[in-house]
């Protein structure tokens, strides 16, 4: 199989290189990127990283998109328009009116959005056009906007990941004392706005247990995070990214995770190499969210997008049928969301394509936020498509985390004198 990652010279890439030296299924792999040294960066480290393994993949590196995607199996879309500098930018700009900055919620999120939904729609036409049978594996920010972007032009043929809710669900089958292989887990949603509303095993929900037991509860990252207490008010258990949301003003201009990253990683693109960037990666992974909890990550393995890429690779691929949480198309899964709407919920996987399973509501409170959230992601898909800049002040404004027309209006104005990509909603 050919496989190729687009923005193939961002520092996560040797996760997906080191799964793939296991597994032999991939015999090329092609990284494209618009920066040929962050590209020649990489490629050293995935030298380094293979040592001579006999099921490594050969390694071309390009920076011609066209050349990257025609006739592949496979694409990964990792792509981050504006680099770590815009997104910088987006958390000062977010700060300088008090609000979050975070790349895929409020009003960073969706500065992220404008800029990136126009390229990621370029993206979707040529793989159409160059390679009509590949499948699309998204993991850009903001996933499920930019997932349900390129799926009107590319259908269930592109499918969005994230790592959060496989770990949220690892994280307390682990507090349950039970093995997540033998679960079955009720989580919907968004991306970065879901719940875990059930785990169970033998036809039992075994929550309701866990968050009766404030020891246990609190053993995990997001108990600890938004307390038993809490936990129990909601009887779920929230993807950690709600903590944006259920404590806005605490949450609120404190983060800064594009400025360290920029700096961070500064030092490994000057002198790469296999060793700088596992010290690096283990640096980051450590720092995740660390404005928001007092502990490290209980995952320092690696953030976990390469697993649930690489599995469903694998089941699209060869036919392995599997179950995963994915974002797709909604279909009528997820009772009163849109049937067009990209939602985050669990999929049977087969050679077939990605099939949401049919889950329960979602409780009032929380149907509402999605609501709320999924009309933002559209507006912002329209004024990036179309060029609207009324279809953009209605998704600042329309946010949770602004809640201001003339905050909004503020917030747009100064995206658009900070970014040269918004250019087209001056």
């Amino acid at each position: 199989m050919r496989l190729a990652i687009l923005g193939g010279g961002g520092f996560r890439v040797p996760l997906v290189h080191g799964a793939l030296l296991a597994g032999g299924e991939v015999t090329e792999l092609v990284l494209h990127d618009v920066d040929a040294g962050r590209l020649a960066a990489i490629e050293r480290v995935l030298a380094e990283q293979a040592g001579g393994a006999a099921n490594a993949p050969r390694v071309r590196t390009t920076t011609d998109l066209a050349a990257a995607v025609s006739d592949v199996d496979f694409v990964f879309s990792a792509i981050r328009v504006g680099g770590l500098r815009g997104r910088r930018l987006d958390e000062q700009v977010a700060h300088a009116e008090g609000l979050l900055g975070q790349e895929t919620a409020g009003a960073g999120g969706i500065a992220y959005g404008l800029r990136t939904v126009p390229v990621a729609v370029a993206l979707a036409r040529l793989i159409g056009e160059l390679a009509p049978r590949a499948w699309v594996i998204n993991f850009t920010n903001p996933a499920g906007m930019v997932t349900e972007a390129m799926a009107a032009h590319l259908g269930a043929r592109v499918i969005g990941i994230c790592d959060s809710p496989a770990g949220l669900c690892r994280r307390v089958a682990r507090a349950l004392g039970i093995d997540a292989a033998a679960a079955k887990f009720d989580y919907a949603g968004l991306n970065h706005l879901g719940w875990l509303r059930s785990v169970r095993v033998g036809g039992e929900d075994l929550l309701p247990r866990l968050l009766a037991d404030t020891a246990a509860c609190e053993s995990f990252e997001e108990g600890r995070l938004f307390g038993a207490d809490w936990l129990r008010t909601l009887g779920a258990v929230p993807n950690e990214y709600l903590h944006y949301y259920y404590f806005a003003r605490e949450a609120a201009g404190s983060e800064s995770r594009g400025a360290f990253l920029l700096e961070h990683q500064r030092g490994f693109y000057a002198e790469p190499s296999l060793a700088s960037w596992e010290r690096t990666r283990l640096e980051r992974e450590a720092t995740y969210m660390a404005e928001t909890r007092e502990g490290e990550r209980d995952d320092l393995e690696g953030g976990g997008y390469e697993k649930v890429a690489l599995a469903l690779m694998r089941a699209l691929a060869h036919g392995e049928r599997t179950t995963l949480i994915l974002n797709v198309r909604n279909g009528s899964a997820l009772p009163g969301v849109p049937g067009d709407a990209i939602v985050e919920v669990p999929c049977a996987v087969d050679a077939g394509g990605a099939r949401p399973l049919a889950t329960a509501p979602l409780a009032d409170h929380a149907l509402g936020l999605v609501t709320t959230v999924k009309a933002v992601e559209r507006a912002t898909i329209e004024a990036a498509t179309t060029g609207s800049r009324a279809a953009a002040l209605r998704a600042f404004a329309l946010h949770p985390l602004v809640g201001s027309v003339p905050v909004a209006r503020r917030l747009l104005d100064a995206y658009v004198a900070a970014h040269p990509e918004l250019a087209y909603l001056a």
